[in-house]
């Protein structure tokens, strides 16, 4: 498990917190402000999620979609639809950023301690436990910082 990659993709969005407001509309109808809402979104709803599920009842049935995107760690440009419950809102505010970025600070120092099973389910992929998701948080992350690298350019 790296946490340390996931630690480093945070200081990367918090170094472009500052550039919230930019926006790029040949590379995304977004902004960078909710490609960074958005992630860091996602982080804290995974590890909230994997927190109070039960490891009993975790059923290995993670898509080989899923093992191949991780392994590669991609997710393709425009191809999935996250919940509405992930969605920035729209009028992002910085603080909000700021708040959810140190919240996920705090939330990824909790996954060494979750038990093996734990899990959250993932509409396309199926069921990721505490091994993949790291690899998926990574991927996920890095996908949107990639975008956010493209509309600062």
């Amino acid at each position: 498990m790296n946490i340390i990659s996931l630690e480093n993709k945070l200081n990367s969005i918090e170094n472009y917190i500052s550039d919230f407001e930019q926006r790029n509309l040949k590379i995304s109808k977004a902004t960078v402000g909710w490609h960074l809402d958005h992630s860091l979104k996602v982080i804290n709803a995974v590890i909230s999620s994997m927190e109070k599920s039960d490891p009993n009842l975790y059923q290995d049935n993670f898509k080989f979609l899923g093992k191949l995107l991780l392994s590669l760690n991609f997710f393709p440009k425009g191809k999935a639809k996250a919940p509405k419950y992930l969605l920035p809102p729209d009028t992002i505010l910085k603080e909000e950023i700021v708040s959810q970025l140190k919240l996920a600070k705090e939330n990824i120092n909790k996954i060494e301690k979750l038990d093996t099973n734990v899990f959250f389910k993932h509409p396309l992929f199926g069921n990721v436990n505490k091994k993949r998701v790291v690899p998926f948080l990574n991927a996920h992350t890095n996908h949107h910082l990639k975008i956010v690298k493209s509309i600062l350019k």
